[in-house]
């Protein structure tokens, strides 16, 4: 049947289409469409040609995988084609592959396969002869691809000459070269802070790095590879199993995927699917599906091949996961610690198996690394069960009339200033006693243990207070009566009785302690304590400016900073007011907490458990010695007190070469330091 003249039309536009972004993506390094979008394009014409066969033309993006070489490198034509795959992209089109394998078989038992992930990398060619590699190249078109050997060759985790013993006279492997996802987000790190362009995703960044003129530059990309397959042999059999020439390859000391399984049917299939799919987010390296191949090669030969790619194989696609899509807008949020977060308001687009209408921007700094505005077109990615963001700006397609993104300059739930400290990339509310956004943590941490110690005021209780609108600043706590409390949720009278006498013996405190318990960012228990100490008073503390508060012990000019942004607040100053009015108080001068000098001057980082102590006791025996005791591992750090089940401080005490001591040592030091 001939094709009417608006089916011929669509698909003349679709095959122009499709070789334009062929060539973005695979000559350019530099797509502007997610891979979702060019699928779907692909598809349609697929679709068009079954209906309509004479459409069908030798030239057709379908009958051919990705676009000519660039002529900057030499050509190689490949021993045999690299074909691509076709897609499966849900459950019923894998029953469907797995049927038409049996069919053609003849059989009705299960069929074995090797599945494995698909990586999310750059398809190259490995050509070794006598055991010695001597040329890589791109897949090009699949017959014809680019000369990068000397590329290639800069890949560390590239065997220049294989391991073992009869090692054929030529074997052409083929492989996936990729970029670990923790080495592009340090290598972009390092590019941003040296003011180069960063890459938008590991795969751009794997094709680009493989792709530079000077090798040189090459050599300082992070790049990897797989190898899934074997395209030539000569002076060698073949294996009679794909899971069989796996095993060769790592015999051979080149590297395969450790995911690989061989299973049964298209149960063991899409079983397989969902078990990878799961552990998505945490692969080291991106993936954008699964392959399944059959598994015996004889079968693989009695199966062959269609135009296009083989019958015994199939990627069993994922959800995309980076679609591309228009900000319409940028709201800003208030975290629980005041920190301001930017997001997104998008156009509605199908993203990850999901409609997504908003996306995480970070910070400002993000903002302002990659330009984003008000009406620009940018790429999302979801994945898994981690918030959507923006990863890039298509600068081509921004309108005359997209808007700078500005921070606000007060909050927008509570009015207070927004501050963001010189240096940092996070803008916060500075309204933390009155934001109510902030409300829960503040009385959270208000309440606790090392703060005002409120008996009884546990979190799901506070969730209840400000829910229902009972608590909308600390003051408040000291405002509670007995018959709001037995309104709440398992709180009984006895409950809400010892509830309020908690909150009444609160109310005698220590200086340290309330200056502690309110929450001022990067105070803690130490810091409250000099300040304590060093002004005696309340209201000197509250007097003091930046200036004045550096000449305490261990504060700085960033703490400094935000001690004297906070007293300044005028409505923080009111909460303060209000709490001594009902009743809270503390000694009236209260003069430093005696202390020894033994261990003055030194700093101790403590981590891990220690038998017959808690990192409490430890700290305040340290304390009253005259040390230090810091929450972070640095060069100035005296020795890390490490018990059992140490954490990340450990190693980086090792890493930077900081003294480490055990339960014995510390019990000596308590000992040699005591009278």
């Amino acid at each position: 049947m001939l094709a009417p003249p608006d089916a011929v039309d669509r698909a003349q536009r679709l095959r122009e289409q499709l070789d334009y972004h062929n060539h973005r993506y695979y000559v350019l390094d530099d797509p502007e469409v997610s891979d979702a979008e060019y699928d779907r394009l692909l598809r349609e014409l697929q679709s068009l040609e079954a209906q309509y066969p004479d459409l069908v033309t030798r030239d057709s993006p379908t009958q051919r995988v990705g676009a000519e070489p660039v002529k900057s490198f030499g050509e190689v034509v490949h021993e045999l084609p690299m074909l691509s795959l076709a897609n499966a992209f849900d459950e019923t089109e894998v029953r469907a592959f797995d049927k038409r394998v049996r069919e053609l078989l003849d059989t009705d038992d299960d069929i074995e396969y090797a599945a494995e992930p698909k990586l999310d990398g750059l398809a190259i060619s490995l050509l070794y002869r006598d055991g010695r590699f001597v040329r890589g190249a791109t897949r090009g078109n699949g017959v014809k691809g680019e000369d990068i050997t000397d590329n290639v060759r800069t890949i560390r985790a590239l065997p220049l000459r294989l391991k073992g013993t009869g090692c054929p006279p030529l074997v052409e492997v083929r492989a996936e070269a990729y970029i670990a996802k923790k080495d592009f987000e340090s290598y972009n790190a390092q590019a941003a802070a040296r003011g180069e362009k960063t890459f938008v995703n590991p795969r751009n960044s794997a094709a680009g790095s493989l792709r530079q003129l000077d090798p040189r530059l090459t050599a300082k990309r992070p790049l990897s590879i797989y190898c899934y397959g074997i395209g030539k042999l000569e002076g060698n059999e073949l294996p009679a199993r794909q899971s069989e020439i796996l095993q060769q390859l790592r015999a051979w000391g080149l590297r395969t995927s450790p995911d690989v399984e061989v299973v049964r049917g298209a149960a063991g299939c899409l079983d397989y699917h969902v078990r990878i799919g799961a552990r998505r987010a945490s692969l080291p390296y991106e993936i954008d599906g699964v392959v399944y191949k059959v598994d015996r090669l004889a079968f693989q030969q009695e199966l062959g091949f269609v135009s296009r790619a083989p019958r015994w194989a199939i990627a069993h696609k994922f959800p995309a996961q980076e679609e591309l899509t228009e900000i319409i807008d940028v709201l800003f949020s208030v975290g629980r610690t005041g920190a301001l977060t930017p997001t997104a308001k998008l156009k509605p687009v199908f993203v990850g198996g999901a409609t997504i209408s908003n996306a995480t921007l970070h910070n400002m700094d993000e903002i302002e690394r990659k330009d984003v505005r008000i009406g620009d077109w940018v790429m999302i990615r979801r994945a898994g069960d981690v918030i959507p963001e923006v990863i890039a700006v298509v600068r081509d397609r921004r309108p005359a009339d997209a808007r700078v993104i500005e921070l606000p300059a007060r909050c927008p739930i509570c009015d207070s200033a927004v501050i963001r400290a010189e240096g940092e990339a996070v803008a916060r509310c500075s309204g933390g006693l009155i934001c109510p956004a902030q409300r829960k943590e503040a009385i959270n941490h208000y309440g606790s243990r090392r703060a005002m110690d409120i008996e009884g005021l546990g979190e799901k209780l506070v969730d209840q207070l400000v829910d229902r609108d009972m608590v909308h600043t600390l003051d408040d706590i000291y405002r509670l009566h007995l018959e709001q409390l037995t309104g709440l949720k398992r709180m009984g009278e006895k409950s809400a009785r010892n509830l309020l006498d908690g909150i009444e013996r609160s109310k005698r405190t220590t200086l340290a302690n309330f200056v502690y318990a309110l929450g001022i960012r990067e105070v803690g228990e130490s810091t409250a304590r000099a300040l304590a100490g060093h002004f005696g008073n309340l209201d000197s503390i509250m007097a003091a400016d930046a200036q004045g508060l550096q000449r305490v012990a261990d504060v700085g000019p960033v703490v400094a900073q935000y001690v004297a942004t906070f007293f300044q607040q005028s409505h923080n100053r009111e909460v303060i007011r209000s709490l001594r009015e009902l009743g809270v108080n503390w000694p009236d001068s209260e003069p430093a907490a005696p202390r020894g000098d033994a261990l003055g001057g030194r700093t101790y980082v403590v981590t891990g458990t220690i038998e017959g102590l808690t990192r409490e006791d430890i700290k305040q025996r340290l304390l009253a010695l005259g040390a230090t005791v810091s929450g972070s591992v640095s060069k100035k750090t005296t020795a890390v007190i490490a018990g059992e089940n140490p954490g990340s401080k450990f190693r980086k005490a090792e890493n930077l070469g900081v003294p480490i001591i055990g339960a014995d040592e510390l019990h000596e030091l308590f000992g040699a330091n005591t009278d």
